[in-house]
């Protein structure tokens, strides 16, 4: 089954091409579309919902045209805009209210799905308060309330951690989980930020430009995009504490760089160790440094992703390791644009 498809989708405006010969195919489930800023990720929504006319291709929405079909679409899904756009001088309970209204809900059922979803977004005891008082984090619950409140099978959520600290980004993305697996409503989010579709994404689909560069299973994404990379704390055994581990890893055979790219400063205590390749015989390379690090007594280590505009690299431009400056990671060669297979999705700014 297949809930979003697009074949060879193009949008261009006079100086500007935000979509070129995008072709994906969406199964339902939890599908994260990312890309940095101006990738075409809002575009392709607008055009999913049937609300700008895409260049040339076509494009499909719960088996429906988007050409002629916007405003059945529409009925059938819900939207999470990015930006702010709630009135300040209404309670959440009347906004969402009048959006399940507008989606052709009778006044009853609309208030009592108003209350079962503000309940399921954490603002029921919040509901009748002004959205003008509430956190930024209240208001983005606001919005996935309405995006929800008509019973949709379909939700497109943009940036919705947007301006959330780092709670608020967790909690955020704990819903958004939810959604689909208490609801079974399929769910296609945007970010430019690689580990939040990590943590709650079935599938991830990545693009730039407007053009495919890859759609996989998220699991084999990240692992495609992992490297491990370890603060080195100096003992009193071992007043070098970085050569020490750098020479028990390599004579264990793994391949390891001094000062990590892209990773914080090493602190005055300590210095950092960037661990890219396998460690050998099929071992896993945490299991390996974890043990090392365990038997030297020297530090803490944690998981390093890949920054998008590595992963942005084609293999034309990326650089190898050997050719990289100093100081820098090396590009990861992103496959040639191919039709994603299905679960994976898409997003367009």
């Amino acid at each position: 089954m297949t809930v979003i498809l697009t074949e060879s989708l193009s949008k261009r405006f006079p100086r500007v091409t935000a979509l070129d010969r995008l072709t994906v195919d969406i199964a339902p489930g939890v599908t994260g579309l990312v890309g940095a800023n101006g990738a075409g990720k809002s575009t392709l929504i607008k055009i999913l919902l049937g609300l700008a006319p895409a260049t040339e291709g076509t494009a499909h929405v719960l088996g429906m045209d988007v050409t002629t079909h916007g405003a059945a679409i529409r009925e059938r899904v819900g939207y999470m805009p990015e930006h702010d756009c709630l009135p300040p001088d209404v309670s959440a309970t009347e906004f969402v209210v009048h959006m399940a209204r507008m989606s052709g809900l009778p006044p009853t059922a609309a208030r009592e799905r108003t209350a079962d979803t503000l309940r399921h977004v954490g603002l029921y005891e919040e509901r009748y308060r002004p959205i003008g008082g509430y956190s930024t984090g209240m208001k983005q619950r606001v919005k996935l309330a309405q995006a929800l409140v008509h019973d949709p099978e379909l939700v497109f959520l943009d940036e919705p951690t947007n301006g959330l600290d780092p709670v608020g980004r967790a909690d955020m993305l704990g819903l958004i989980r939810r959604v689909h697996t208490d609801f079974g409503i399929s769910v296609l989010v945007t970010s430019h930020l690689l580990g939040e579709l990590e943590r709650t994404c079935d599938h991830v689909v990545v693009i730039d430009g407007g053009t495919l560069l890859r759609s996989s299973v998220t699991g084999e994404f990240t692992r495609a995009t992992t490297s491990l990379v370890v603060e080195v704390t100096d003992t009193d055994e071992h007043p070098d504490g970085t050569t020490a581990l750098h020479a028990a890893l390599t004579a264990a055979g793994a391949t390891v760089t001094r000062d990590a790219p892209g990773a914080a400063p090493a602190t005055t205590a300590g210095h950092l160790l960037h661990i890219e390749a396998d460690a050998p015989g099929g071992t896993d390379p945490h299991d390996l440094v974890r043990d090392t690090v365990a038997t030297l007594g020297l530090v803490r280590m944690e998981p390093r992703r890949h920054h998008l505009a590595e992963v942005f690299h084609t293999p034309a431009t990326a650089t190898t390791a050997a050719e990289a400056p100093p100081g820098t990671a090396p590009a990861i060669p992103a496959p040639a644009p191919h039709p994603a297979p299905k679960g994976g999705a898409p997003d367009a700014r």
